[in-house]
């Protein structure tokens, strides 16, 4: 399938729409699909797949539809980032930190992204505050520009999924919404919330409490690597407002950005934030995604040495 361009015409989104059978991606979805296919890689397609996982075969048909779109598979086998978040000797194999919520949605959204509704969503669509059908509509127009073929139900079989894998699920079961969203941990993540009614939405922006400084930064090295392979600097603003971004990603402040480069700079002299006539930029002095890597190592080691001694 071709890859369709963005505005900026970098290679970024497939045109993916409605893959995941209406299921979000569940507690425990992840590192059972991830483990399954490290032991065999075409467990997916094997007749006797929804025993061996326990689940229903639409089911077995939508994790592997999210270990592949959250990158931790690539055509059913483990990627790096698989293995260095859910392997056995992982970052956070069970997913007990809410910051590999975070690293996971980063994931998701980045280069090359197979779930449009979601790219749209966070990278492009610019209301923080709207409606459902706001949403829709919107997305409908995204859909037209990059994949006509997609008929409208698909569209809103994504934007169904968006707000019940991502808005408190209280808010939605007050609502008179389906039970079948309570089981979704993207929604710890405090992202998206009810404004006023079970059709209106808001993104909060700004620092979030369960967000770590380590997860930011690493995004911001990801995004400044693959933007621009040479350079050593990004201006905050490119941070905060570039299509594909971890300020469009993760809604954040331009505050909550600096507040995290500098927190972090604090553990590391490979890092720096300065300002220039005016124009704050993020500096690094090594290889962008090799930091980023070593930052991550960094904050998941303090982690289990910190669970040790409490």
């Amino acid at each position: 399938m071709s890859l369709a361009l963005d505005i900026k015409g970098a290679n970024q989104v497939n045109p993916v729409f409605a893959r995941h059978e209406t299921f979000h991606p569940r507690f425990g979805w992840l590192k059972k699909g991830f483990d399954a296919a490290s032991r065999d890689a075409s467990i997916f397609l094997q007749e006797d797949a929804p025993v061996r996982l326990g689940v229903g075969k639409n089911m077995v048909n939508s994790i592997r539809y999210w270990c592949n779109t959250f990158k931790i598979l690539k055509e059913d086998s483990p990627t790096d980032f698989g293995q260095n978040l859910l392997g056995e000797e992982g970052w956070d194999p069970f997913l007990e930190d809410p910051a590999s919520l975070w690293l996971l949605h980063w994931n998701l959204l980045k280069p090359s992204c197979n779930a449009a509704a979601w790219y749209y969503t966070f990278n492009v669509f610019h209301s923080v505050e709207f409606s459902l059908d706001e949403l829709f509509n919107a997305l409908c127009n995204y859909r037209d520009s990059i994949a006509p073929r997609i008929v409208d139900a698909s569209v809103k079989k994504d934007v169904t999924l968006i707000l019940r894998m991502y808005v408190e699920q209280g808010t939605l079961a007050m609502a008179g919404k389906s039970e079948d969203s309570i089981d979704c941990p993207f929604a710890l993540m405090g992202l998206l919330h009810t404004a006023g009614d079970a059709r209106h939405y808001t993104f909060r922006v700004g620092v979030k409490r369960n967000l770590p400084a380590q997860i930011v930064v690493a995004a911001a090295l990801e995004y400044a690597s693959s933007v621009g392979k040479q350079q050593r600097t990004i201006s905050i603003s490119r941070l905060l407002y570039d299509i594909g971004s971890p300020g469009m990603a993760f809604k954040l402040s331009e505050s909550a950005v600096c507040d995290a480069i500098e927190q972090v700079a604090k553990q590391t002299q490979e890092i720096a934030l300065s300002d220039s006539a005016g124009l704050i930029q993020f500096s690094f002095t090594s290889e962008p995604e090799i930091l980023a890597r070593d930052i991550l190592d960094n904050y998941y080691r303090g982690r289990r040495s910190r669970a040790k001694n409490e």
